[in-house]
């Protein structure tokens, strides 16, 4: 189970890679007022929910020792990144998104890292 939880911990950290790195590659077109909502946010944000979700299930089923679930937490991140992931599928389709959005979509994603590390 531990091989599982390590793939899962490592799908989890590329779908925050591809999240933030949508974002960070873009500032200068969203201080301009040309970013869009790239493919990446969709698609690391998707992988954040599907893979937090599995790694939350195994441990709450106490399928690995020693591994507890703080469900107050995790119901905060699970809300922040639905929350991203809803914002990029409505702005999506938009050649050029809103600068509130995008600047929204990274506040989100780094909140999101500050609460699984600090909390």
């Amino acid at each position: 189970m531990q091989i599982l939880v390590n793939i899962l911990v490592i799908l989890h950290f590329i779908g925050l890679a591809y999240l933030l790195g949508s974002f960070l590659v873009q500032i200068k077109d969203i201080v301009k007022g040309k970013g869009r909502v790239l493919r990446g946010m969709l698609d690391g944000a998707l992988l954040q929910i599907i893979t937090g979700v599995a790694l939350v299930g195994i441990y709450s089923a106490g399928l690995v020792e020693d591994e507890t679930v703080d469900n107050a937490k995790i119901a905060v991140k699970l809300g922040v990144v639905l929350v991203i992931y809803v914002l990029a599928l409505i702005f999506r389709k938009r050649t050029v998104a809103p600068s509130w959005v995008l600047w929204l979509i990274g506040l989100l994603t780094v909140s999101n890292i500050i609460i699984a590390v600090v909390w």
